[in-house]
């Protein structure tokens, strides 16, 4: 897969949702293009649509992880909402309080389209997974199979059952699995520690991009 953003693009991502999400637990507004970019604005290929999940963890455990798998909005609005959105709505988990922020690792997923798979054809790693069936929809992104050392099969049977489905849904067919690839980045550590370190601007936010790795979003 080529990049879907370079590395410049991806820390400026990684800069919008730190920030986005320091302003929501300040209980300040989200802040705009021009607080974010300057007066240039944001680069063209973060004012693309594309889909993208942001997934924010805490000593290796989840805390929030919310995304658009569909291209809906300009990338760095998509992501300066689902910093927010992981925080405060992902109704698994209670909302990232103030005090927390600082201990918050923030991860981006940035998505290709999804496209109808052959089970066959799932490469653990490279592939993520949506299951549509029956008006249900259920979807893991790629780093997950790779962190829980799962197969094929496995990672086929646990996207069916995040759509609430069986196990063995994707068998039906009438059940349909769509694949897409992520390329994934995050702050190499959460704000508080990066910030004792000397890190530019306290944020931490120096990108790592890889089809895999890095905290589960989307995660079963």
């Amino acid at each position: 897969m080529d990049p879907l953003v370079d590395e410049a693009e991806a820390q400026a991502l990684l800069r919008v949702a730190r920030r986005s999400l320091q302003a929501y637990l300040e209980g300040r507004p989200p802040p705009d293009a021009a607080e974010l970019f300057g007066e240039g604005g944001p680069p063209a290929r973060l004012r693309e649509p594309r889909g993208v999940f942001v997934t924010l963890t805490n000593g290796g455990r989840l805390r929030g992880c919310t995304g658009y798998i569909e291209a809906r909005l300009p990338l760095w609005e998509a992501v300066r909402d689902l910093a927010v959105s992981s925080a405060a709505r992902d109704f698994r988990f209670p909302p990232v309080a103030p005090e927390e922020g600082p201990l918050v690792q923030i991860e981006i997923s940035v998505l290709t389209p999804p496209r109808r798979i052959d089970p066959a054809e799932i490469a653990i790693g490279r592939h993520g997974l949506i299951a549509r069936m029956r008006g249900r929809m259920g979807l893991l992104l790629p780093q997950v199979a790779t962190d829980w050392g799962w197969g094929p099969e496995e990672f086929l049977g646990r996207t069916c059952e995040k759509a609430g489905l069986p196990r063995e849904a994707w068998r039906d067919p009438t059940c349909e699995i769509y694949g897409f690839e992520a390329q994934v980045f995050h702050e190499e550590e959460p704000a508080l520690r990066a910030s004792a370190a000397g890190a530019g601007g306290g944020e931490g936010a120096q990108a790592r991009a890889s089809g895999a790795g890095g905290a589960a979003g989307a995660s079963p």
